[in-house]
């Protein structure tokens, strides 16, 4: 039994591991999971029940109402092992806050930081054997939450279930990414809960991305609902372009992107390095511009998976622009080393992001 400030966290470990068979080498993103689940229940206005369990299946009613309203959440973040042996944790605090934000909006009640960040500490400790020490690997960690009334009936449930299951993960895009211009199909509108990290929004981006796939290319960049002018987000990620000296990123505003924990630590780190970064609206017609005219110098995406993701080829009805060699593109470069030194520990945290465990 763990006690924490909010309640008692109770542990049942599991009586043999399972990372003994298996190749760490060969270990799948998504499909192998960590010997332990945290839990933790919504009942009757209060969060009780805290505890650490052997991964395995939870039982659910055919009526359970996230199955049919879609009240459901999740984050997204990793761990880091560093060469000296170390596991960090990279701005979890962040992750809770930008949780009760998503469950905010959806109805859904927030789940004190304590329980959040308690809950994630004890689990990681007691995994952290499954966090991989090779060059570029880690721990993904997925924070969720899902409406666990038995009721067939729109409205907000009463009860709820928070969980965190984990997974170790290598590189999720080990080339450069191809990306498409989506110009008929929306991914949020004003008003709506694009700025939410809600199971729905990812649902319904599944067919357009499904059919840019078919195409040759990795993901779509969204654009906005009313015109289909203005760069949002990709599928995965957040995004940055270098248009001549300059750094752009698409503005927050209009609550219709996700507000990226990675897409605010490389907003920082690269002032901190001295470059120039704009937050802002920017046209799918200004990166046409920027590229015939030579000042489109990089783009890239910015996400937990995606780390900084340097994108090749950008798709725009039917015509690819086709971006530098990544070999040339030294910002983007030199922002992701920095991340990366501080993620496993390789250069001081002049910013206070990481948590050793």
């Amino acid at each position: 039994m763990i006690t924490t400030e909010h309640q008692k966290i109770s542990v049942e470990k599991v009586s043999q591991s399972k990372l003994k068979g298996i190749d760490p080498s060969k270990l799948r993103f998504g499909l192998d999971y960590t010997d332990h689940m945290f839990m933790v229940e919504y009942r009757a206005g209060q969060w009780v029940n805290s505890r650490i369990v052997p991964y395995g299946e939870i039982p659910l009613s055919p009526a359970t109402c996230s199955l049919h309203y879609g009240q459901a959440i999740f984050e997204g973040m990793k761990a880091y092992k560093g060469k000296d042996g170390k596991v960090r944790l990279f701005r979890p605090e962040q992750n809770a806050r930008r949780f009760n934000i998503s469950a905010k909006r959806m109805c859904m009640p927030e789940i004190p930081e304590e329980i959040f960040l308690a809950g994630l500490r004890e689990l990681i400790k007691l995994d952290s054997a499954w966090v991989p020490d090779a060059d570029g690997h880690s721990l993904y960690i997925r924070p969720f939450m899902f409406a666990d009334d038995v009721f067939l009936g729109v409205k907000p449930a009463n009860n709820y279930k928070f969980m965190i299951i984990c997974s170790p993960a290598s590189t999720y895009y080990s080339e450069p990414v191809k990306v498409k211009v989506e110009r008929h199909f929306s991914r949020a509108a004003e008003g709506g809960v694009g700025f939410a990290k809600a199971a729905g929004n990812y649902a319904a981006a599944m067919y357009p991305t499904s059919l840019a796939i078919k195409d040759g290319y990795h993901q779509l960049i969204w654009t906005d609902s009313r015109d289909h002018r203005f760069v949002e987000e990709a599928g995965t990620m957040n995004l940055m372009f270098q248009i001549g000296d300059e750094l752009v990123t698409p503005s927050l505003g209009r609550e219709t992107i996700l507000a990226g924990i990675t897409r605010d630590s490389v907003i920082h780190l690269a002032k901190n390095l001295g470059y120039t970064v704009e937050e802002r609206r920017i046209s799918i017609d200004e990166i046409v511009e920027a590229h015939r005219n030579g000042e489109l110098k990089d783009a890239f995406g910015l996400g937990t998976a995606a780390s900084v993701a340097p994108i090749s080829v950008i798709g725009i009805e039917g015509e690819d622009i086709k971006l530098p060699p990544v070999e040339g593109r030294i910002k983007s470069a030199k922002i992701l080393e920095r991340l990366t030194e501080i993620k496993y520990g390789l250069t001081p945290d002049a910013f206070g992001w990481i948590e050793e465990i």
